[in-house]
């Protein structure tokens, strides 16, 4: 008896993932889970869907940060093996790099046989550029069939990462201004501890403030401990209750 193929399912419409992607930028979510939706989103660009893997440089090396399965990874891996393949090519140099049929592809010798036997039919690797800069790659793996991203397809997928780029660009931007905040409320807490300890040294004493920094952080060298630690303890220890904290950092 034969079997009637069953259809591909209907590509998701792209102005839908254009706005799941906004959407997640407006939850403002930390840099690694903004990543593992990108490429979840990003599967669903092509019919039939794609393995999504995103890679980026790590200590000089290729990692993958974020996938929408498993199947996404391992092919990440392979070319992180041989040091070969389309997502080390896009990352390397910012470019476009399709590949329409894999079983006739032998742009990377290691590389084109081992994604074969893994069930890769083709694949289009995407940068991810922020400010002329290309951080990551966002890799698509289709294994249903080759040339899954002739037609529009590909402009599809051009036109998802150019807005994620856009979108990681904000989200890099905005980890780094939180990154820049924790730190200066952070200086701000150890000034403020060190200058209520500089008040007790000063009245123990009887020196001024240049000379009870000096006393305090001579302590803190010679007992190889944090200068606001010393002042902590020192404060606890005069008062009997903890330091009083600045008020907090305006953002």
């Amino acid at each position: 008896m034969t079997q009637r193929a069953q259809p591909n399912p209907p590509t998701v419409d792209l102005s839908g993932l254009l706005g799941s992607l906004q959407t997640l930028l407006l939850a403002g979510p930390r840099l690694e889970e903004f990543l593992g939706k990108v490429a979840s989103l990003a599967s669903a660009i092509t019919n039939p869907p794609a393995s999504c893997g995103i890679t980026v440089h790590q200590d000089g090396e290729p990692v993958t940060v974020a996938t929408s399965d498993d199947r996404a990874a391992l092919v990440d891996q392979k070319q992180y093996d041989f040091h070969e393949g389309p997502c080390i090519d896009t990352l390397n140099t910012g470019d476009i790099i399709e590949v329409r049929d894999q079983s006739a592809d032998m742009t990377w010798p290691k590389y084109n046989p081992a994604a074969a036997e893994l069930g890769v039919r083709c694949s289009l690797s995407l940068p991810l550029s922020v400010d002329d800069e290309t951080l990551g790659a966002l890799n698509l793996y289709v294994f249903e069939e080759p040339h899954a991203f002739d037609g529009d397809q590909r402009a599809r997928a051009e036109t998802f990462a150019a807005q994620a780029s856009t979108a990681l660009a904000l989200t890099v931007r905005h980890t780094e201004q939180a990154d820049l905040t924790s730190q200066l409320e952070q200086a701000l807490v150890s000034r403020t501890y060190i200058d209520q300890a500089v008040g007790i040294v000063m009245g123990q004493q009887r020196c001024d403030a240049n000379q009870a920094f000096d006393i305090l952080r001579r302590h803190s060298q010679n007992n190889n401990r944090r200068l606001r630690d010393v002042a902590t303890d020192l404060i606890n220890r005069v008062s009997g209750k903890p330091p009083v904290p600045p008020r907090p950092f305006e953002r």
